[in-house]
C-alpha cells in the first residue's frame, strides 16, 4: 500500500494540470513495448512506422534508453504547471536542465537498465546531450502527436472540469476515490493499492499535483521525489474514444433526427464542455459548433453555464433522454 497523507493546507493549494511532454513519454512506452498496454490497432499501424523511422535517424534510441519499467529521467519530461502547460514550455524546461543534473539522472537510468549500444552511449555522453535530447523530443512530438494532441488535449481539460464540479459538490473524499479504482480516500490521506511497494508520505503543505493523461491508462503514476511536486497522474475520463472501436460512437439514428453534426455534439455531452473543447475533440470548427449548440439550446437540448472563464454546455433532463434512447 503506498499512503500520501494529505492534510487542510494540502488540500487548498492542490491544483490540475496538463502535461504534453509526460504524454508523450507515456506512447513511447507503449509503442517501444516497454508498456505491455499496447495502443489500439488504428493508433499502431499509423504510428509505428514512424517511430521506427525516427529510431534509426535520430537520437531517439538513446530517449528510450533513459526510459525504465518504474523510472525515467526526470528532466526529459519536467513537471507541468498549470493547464495551460504547452510543448513549448516543456521543451523549453529540458534545455534548460543543468548538465550536472542530466549526468546524474543518465547515470541512475544506466545503472538500472545498461546500454550497450555504443551509438546511444556516445549521445548520452556527449556534452551536448541536453540539447540533443530536447531536438529529439521536439521532432518525436511534431511526428508522433501533434497532429492529435487539441482533441487530446480537450479530453483531459473536460476531465478537469468534471473533478472540480465533484469537488465543489462532494468534496475531496469522492473526488479522489472516483480518479481511479486503485485509489481512495481514507484517514486524511489518499492510499493506493501497490502490491510491490509499501510506503507513507508525510503531508507537505504545499499540495497535490493532479495530472488527468490520456496514455498512462490503464495504470497510476505517483511522483514524490523532486523536481515534481507530489503528483498523481490518472486515466482521464472520456478515452473509451481511443481504446474502444469508433464504429460505437456513432449517433446513430439521432442523426436522421438532428442531422449528424448536432447529434454528435447532444451525444458528446454527457459531461460539460466548452465550444472550444468540443470542437478540438470532435474535429470540428468551433464557429459551426457554437451554431450548432445555439440550435440545440433553443430546441430545450443543452443548457449552458459560466465556470471561471469559461462558459460550459450540458445536456437538459430532456437532452439526456433524447440521446440515450437513441445510443442506448
Amino acid at each position: 500500500m503506498f499512503r500520501i497523507e494529505v492534510g487542510p493546507t494540502d488540500l487548498a493549494r492542490s491544483r490540475f494540470a496538463v502535461s504534453p511532454l509526460f504524454e508523450l513519454d507515456n506512447l513511447l512506452r507503449k509503442l517501444s513495448g516497454l508498456d505491455n498496454n499496447r495502443l489500439p490497432p488504428d493508433w499502431s499501424a499509423r504510428l509505428r512506422p514512424i517511430f521506427r523511422r525516427l529510431r534509426t535517424r535520430t537520437a531517439l534510441n538513446a530517449v528510450l534508453a533513459l526510459q525504465t519499467r518504474h523510472y525515467g529521467a526526470g528532466f526529459t519530461a519536467p513537471p507541468p504547471q498549470g493547464l495551460a502547460q504547452t510543448i513549448e514550455d516543456d521543451l523549453a524546461s529540458v534545455r534548460a536542465t543543468p548538465l550536472s543534473l542530466a549526468r546524474r539522472e543518465i547515470d541512475k537510468c544506466l545503472s538500472l537498465v545498461p546500454a550497450t549500444d555504443e551509438r546511444i552511449l556516445a549521445v548520452l555522453r556527449d556534452k551536448r546531450v541536453v540539447e540533443v535530447l530536447a531536438e529529439t523530443l521536439e521532432t518525436a512530438w511534431h511526428e508522433l502527436l501533434a497532429g492529435d494532441w487539441l482533441q487530446l488535449r480537450a479530453i483531459c481539460e473536460r476531465d478537469v472540469v468534471h473533478r472540480a464540479g465533484l469537488l465543489s459538490r462532494v468534496g475531496w473524499a469522492a473526488a479522489i476515490d472516483g480518479l481511479d479504482r486503485k485509489l481512495r480516500w481514507r484517514d486524511g490521506a489518499i492510499e493506493l493499492a501497490w502490491r510491490h511497494r509499501e510506503t507513507s508520505i508525510a503531508g507537505s503543505g504545499d499540495g497535490l499535483l493532479l495530472v488527468p493523461s490520456v496514455f498512462i491508462w490503464p495504470h497510476v503514476a505517483v511522483h514524490t521525489d523532486p523536481p515534481w511536486p507530489r503528483t498523481l497522474i490518472y486515466p482521464a475520463r472520456g478515452i473509451a474514444g481511443i481504446w474502444q472501436p469508433p464504429a460505437q460512437e456513432e449517433p446513430g439514428a439521432l442523426a436522421a433526427l438532428l442531422g449528424r453534426s448536432r447529434a454528435t455534439l447532444l451525444v458528446a455531452l454527457a459531461e460539460p464542455a466548452s465550444t472550444t473543447q468540443l470542437a478540438r475533440s470532435l474535429s470540428l470548427a468551433p464557429g459551426a459548433v457554437g451554431d450548432h449548440l445555439t440550435v440545440l439550446r433553443n430546441a430545450g437540448l443543452v443548457h449552458r453555464a459560466r465556470s471561471g472563464r469559461s462558459v460550459l454546455y450540458q445536456r437538459t433532463p430532456l437532452g439526456d433522454a433524447l440521446a440515450g434512447s437513441a445510443t442506448g
